[in-house]
Parts: structure tokens; C-alpha cells; sequence
């Protein structure tokens, strides 16, 4: 009887894009172990025969293996070892929100890759987000360097949710592969909805559906009307420079102080605090260059204002509209908007 392992034992810089295989002739395997120098094992499948047996999926990367192999009416026991290289080039997955955090009702699921993407089936396949209470979740590719998951709607205060990733070893791109093998949970807090007119300058906060605060706002002016549509605060900063080159405005403002700044956008959409407007301007005028601004105190020291007090009930992930701007819809790519398209849309964005 002869025992054929393959990898072949010995080698050195063994395939893992493929099974690990037992094979036995004059014979039938009693029994196949293959366990990692961790610890773990891969589990297999016998033929009808007990002939082969094949691992039910593929080693992993730079890892050392040892297999075990009896022989049925056979005393001895085949022994052999074999590694696997390490992949050339590999990516990662940098993901929104972080491990522990809470987070508002708008917060997806955002996955930031290092190296683009060629076959997004198979890294979609690799990643599950998963809720408490349960609901459906999809994902959708904006880019092929980024993938969101969301629900339908916003998530249900209190919701449980965890992403798995399961992205070692997957090939990415051509020669290109994940690293990653991990577990990541969050938790949504309450719900606040924020709605802002900008046809009526002001601005209604509800949390958990009831009415908590009305502001006066202002917004953008002619030439920077705001964008309108559903966004999502992603930074929050109790103090941020502003400095209009980093959006494509040339001179027109660099303030090194704005207070109670909240990111909407990626383009440079804030809700922040502002302190050098005449406060006849809020709630009459939209005169800012495309945020929205509340009135503030210079220094973010004074808590009474509504700037420090709209900051305070807020966090990253509840949800700002924007209604009667006059302007477009915010691209839903443009931060962690993608609530602006519809459900269909969203699911055709899934190569799921």
C-alpha cells in the first residue's frame, strides 16, 4: 500500500489556492488529520472508497502543516509535512466604524481597500454583516476600492451589528490577496434625525421621533447652495480649521477656529458652529460658501449657544437632511451617504 499526500511532504513553498489531498492504492484510509502549527485543522471529505480524502477548503498562507494518514488493517501510520508560502502582494480592508464604538441610525458598514479590487464576488462573498434584531443587509460598491453594507432603512436604535472578516487568502486581484481574519461589533445608539430647511433657515432635531430642539441655521448662499439630501455626520471636531483652498474655493476664507465642526461629506460639507456672522443672519440669510452654520461663540467655550448645544447632542452617524437647499443631491459616494439611493439601486450596486 502506498500513501500520496499532496503538497508533497517536504515541500516548502506549497500552493494554498488549492485542497490538500490523502490518497491511498491497495487500500482504504481509516483516518486523515491535518492540523496547522496552531492548532488547527482543516476538516475533509472521504470518496465512496475511502480512497482520497480531500480537505474541505485550502490551507492557509505561510503555514506549516502535518498530515496524518492511517491505513485501514494496516499497523502503520503515514506522517508528513508541508508549508505553504506566503502570498506576494496582499490588501487589507480598512473599515467604518470602529471595533466598540456607537454609532447613530445612518452608520453603514464602509470598507476602505488598499489595493483595487478585481473580483468583488469573491471579496463580497468574504465578508458577512450581520444584525441584532435581524434584518436584510447588502452591500454595494461605490468603487473598486470600496464597499458599504446598510439595511433598507436606517437601523433600529439599539442594534447590534458585526462584520466578519474572512478576507486571508482570498485573491482579490490577479497574484493579489486579504489578510485579514477577524471579527469586528458595534453598537447603533439612539436615534436623532436632524432636518434641515434651508428655505425656512432652521433646523428640527428628533430623537427616538420625538421633537428635541429647533435652530436657526444658515446655510449656502448663491453660487454654494448646500448640497441637499441625506448625510451622515462622519467626523466630529470641537474645534477645526477651515481653509478654502482644501475645496476648490482659492481665498475666500481660512478660519483656524471653527467651532463644534461636524463632517457631512467628504467634498467639505460641515454643520459647525460659527461665530463671525452677525447673529441677525441666522435663521433670515444663507450666506455660507455651502455648510451649514448655527450661531456659535469663538473659542467653543460657551456651552449655551446653539452651535455647542446642537455638537453635544449629536455623534458620529446620526443622520442630517437637507431639504429646499437649491441645490443637487449630494453624490451618495460623497461620504457615508449612500441612503440617497434607492433600495433597488443600492442592491444593484451588490456583486453578491
Amino acid at each position: 500500500m502506498k500513501v500520496a499526500v499532496r503538497p508533497a511532504a517536504g515541500t516548502t513553498g506549497a500552493d494554498f489556492t488549492e485542497p490538500v489531498t490523502v490518497s491511498v492504492s491497495g487500500g482504504a484510509l481509516a483516518d486523515v488529520s491535518v492540523v496547522a502549527e496552531d492548532g488547527g485543522r482543516l476538516k475533509g471529505t472521504f470518496n465512496s472508497a475511502r480512497t482520497r480524502w480531500t480537505s474541505d477548503a485550502h490551507p492557509a498562507s505561510g503555514t506549516t502543516y502535518t498530515v496524518t494518514a492511517g491505513v485501514e488493517d494496516d499497523e502503520s501510520t503515514h506522517t508528513s509535512r508541508f508549508t505553504t508560502k506566503k502570498p506576494g502582494a496582499t490588501f487589507v480592508g480598512y473599515f467604518t466604524p470602529e471595533d466598540g464604538s456607537t454609532s447613530g441610525v445612518g452608520m453603514p458598514v464602509s470598507l476602505a481597500f488598499t489595493k483595487a479590487v478585481g473580483d468583488r464576488a469573491a471579496v463580497q462573498k468574504a465578508i458577512t454583516v450581520t444584525a441584532e434584531p435581524d434584518v436584510e443587509i447588502v452591500g454595494h460598491w461605490f468603487s473598486d476600492t470600496r464597499l458599504d453594507f446598510r439595511p433598507r432603512t436606517y437601523w433600529a436604535a439599539g442594534t447590534k451589528i458585526t462584520l466578519a472578516l474572512r478576507l486571508k487568502d482570498v485573491e482579490g486581484a490577479d497574484g493579489v490577496y486579504g489578510t485579514q481574519d477577524k471579527d469586528v461589533t458595534f453598537h447603533i445608539g439612539r436615534e436623532q434625525i436632524s432636518v434641515v430647511d434651508l428655505k425656512a433657515k432652521s433646523m428640527t432635531v428628533r430623537r427616538d421621533g420625538e421633537e428635541i430642539a429647533t435652530y436657526d441655521v444658515t446655510g449656502g448662499g448663491s453660487g454654494y447652495e448646500t448640497w441637499a439630501g441625506k448625510m451622515v455626520i462622519s467626523e466630529r471636531f470641537e474645534e477645526t480649521r477651515m481653509d478654502s483652498t482644501t475645496v476648490g474655493l482659492g481665498d475666500e476664507y481660512d478660519i483656524d477656529d471653527v467651532p463644534h465642526a461636524q463632517r457631512l461629506t467628504t467634498s467639505g460639507t460641515f454643520i459647525h458652529g460659527n461665530y463671525w456672522a452677525a447673529a441677525s443672519v441666522f435663521g433670515t440669510s444663507n450666506t455660507s460658501h455651502g455648510c451649514i452654520g448655527l450661531r456659535d461663540a469663538q473659542g467653543a467655550d460657551d456651552s449655551s449657544t446653539p452651535g455647542a448645544r446642537f455638537y453635544r447632542s449629536s455623534m458620529v452617524g446620526d443622520v442630517v437632511e437637507v431639504r429646499r437647499s437649491g441645490e443637487e443631491t449630494v453624490a451618495p459616494a460623497n461620504g457615508l451617504n449612500g441612503w440617497n439611493l434607492s433600495w433597488a439601486q443600492w442592491k444593484a450596486g451588490s456583486a453578491a
